[in-house]
């Protein structure tokens, strides 16, 4: 192998070692603004949440059936919904409410090009409100456990990866005192779009997905990791 043949190898290498330690990167960069996400959710801090998704493309948000669309619909949830429900309306965390939301699990998947990602993310919350702020939020006192899956975007921007969109499902609910196997069937899903309500969503999806004790799949952005095939069970659904 003469020089410039060896030059040409070590090139390539190179620009192969780049891209691996580029990917690993920015996996990790987007893994810890999932995690940032789920911190600043904990503590109500809804204003720093909204300031996480993307700005140069229309960021989504699927919550319970509704679809939040556009830095507009996005505030609507965040600033709206969620603030008036669990902050009393103000940016911060409210004495006497719970709501952690701890993320789990991640599954990343980077593109080529480096400048958008998937990634699949479980979140089992701890939601209440104490005793002694029982009058505070509309459902009193209560303690709950919460579970969830992401299937989230992500765009880069301007050399900083953001939220391109969050789909969220719902797996099941339960209170802490009855637990999953004596939960409720839930039925309180998003119904009213916006304006007819104020914080409501732009769209209501048109799907079927149901919480406990139906357990059927939220479909993974990628393929079997071995066998290369799409993993797409259909069952799960309640029987007919």
């Amino acid at each position: 192998m003469d020089t410039d043949e060896r030059v040409r190898v070590l090139e390539e290498r190179l620009a192969e070692l780049e891209r691996q330690v580029r990917a690993v990167t920015d996996a990790q960069a987007i893994e810890r603004l999932q995690y940032q996400y789920g911190y600043y959710l904990d503590k109500c801090l809804y204003e720093e949440v909204v300031a996480l998704f993307a700005e140069d493309s229309v960021p989504e948000v699927r919550f319970l059936r509704g679809i939040y669309r556009g830095r507009d619909g996005i505030r609507r949830l965040f600033l709206g919904r969620f603030m008036k429900r669990w902050a009393n309306g103000r940016n911060g965390p409210s004495f006497g409410h719970m709501l952690d939301h701890p993320q789990l699990q991640p599954v990343i998947h980077v593109a080529e090009d480096g400048l958008s990602a998937r990634g699949r993310f479980r979140t089992l919350m701890m939601l209440g409100v104490h005793e002694s702020a029982a009058d505070t939020h509309e459902a009193g006192t209560f303690q709950r456990w919460e579970s969830a899956l992401y299937e989230n975007r992500y765009v880069k921007e301007r050399g900083a990866w953001r939220i391109a969109a969050i789909e969220l499902r719902h797996a099941w609910l339960c209170t802490y005192e009855g637990g999953w196997a004596h939960s409720p069937i839930w039925e309180d899903y998003v119904s009213v779009r916006h304006p007819e309500d104020p914080d409501g969503p732009d769209e209501i999806a048109d799907e079927d997905w149901r919480m406990w004790p139906d357990t059927r799949v939220l479909p993974f952005h990628y393929p079997h990791p071995v066998t290369g095939e799409w993993v797409t069970p259909e069952t799960g659904a309640a029987p007919e």
